[in-house]
């Protein structure tokens, strides 16, 4: 691989991993039901209204879920990998094959989005509880669907909040049992998404 291919992979998997990323927030925050008056969340509805539009004239929502941009999501991911893959000098012959590859990318991400946001939660829950910063806000609604039904179950312990524990748990047994072996028995090439 020349230098040339090595930067172009880069500067392609960088600029459409961040949109990618964009694209599946939104779907992520609709799901949650965030604030959507919130500044991060306007600038995440702006970014991806273009591409959303036209989407949505075709793919309704169905029970609450913005499948609009989940299947966006699907497609910025599929095309960002033929591009890599084109790049590196692999064909395309398999489209269908291609296919199960963004839909696995694209759920490693939405758990690592759960998993980072877990991450910035419990540390702003030491360093800046009770914060009025919109991202504060967005990341704990980002966390509490997840949160709640473990709190539920999981015994008061006196102030001590272990859900963020058990949360993590579940998500990287997930990502360890389902999703990396989903990527081995299809054959998916390491590197080809950022998120597994």
């Amino acid at each position: 691989m020349t230098g040339f291919t090595t930067a172009a992979v880069y500067i392609l998997q960088t600029i459409g991993s961040l949109y990618l990323l964009i694209v599946l927030l939104r779907f992520i925050l609709q799901l949650v039901r965030a604030d959507f008056y919130n500044p991060l969340s306007q600038f995440i509805v702006r970014a991806t209204h273009p591409l959303l539009k036209p989407l949505r004239k075709v793919i309704p929502s169905l029970a609450g879920l913005d499948l609009a941009s989940l299947v966006l999501a699907i497609l910025v991911q599929l095309v960002l990998m033929a591009l890599t893959l084109m790049l590196l000098g692999y064909g395309l012959d398999n489209p269908v094959q291609l296919l199960v590859w963004s839909i696995i990318g694209v759920t490693a991400l939405f758990l690592k989005v759960f998993f980072f946001a877990l991450i910035i939660s419990v540390i702003l829950s030491w360093v800046a509880q009770g914060s009025q910063n919109p991202a504060v806000g967005l990341v704990n609604q980002i966390c509490e669907p997840l949160l709640s039904p473990i709190r539920r179950i999981l015994p008061s312990m006196g102030g001590l909040d272990l859900s963020p524990i058990v949360a993590f748990l579940i998500l990287n047994l997930i990502d360890m049992m389902v999703i990396r072996n989903l990527a081995v028995m299809t054959g998916m090439l390491k590197g080809l998404s950022l998120a597994i």
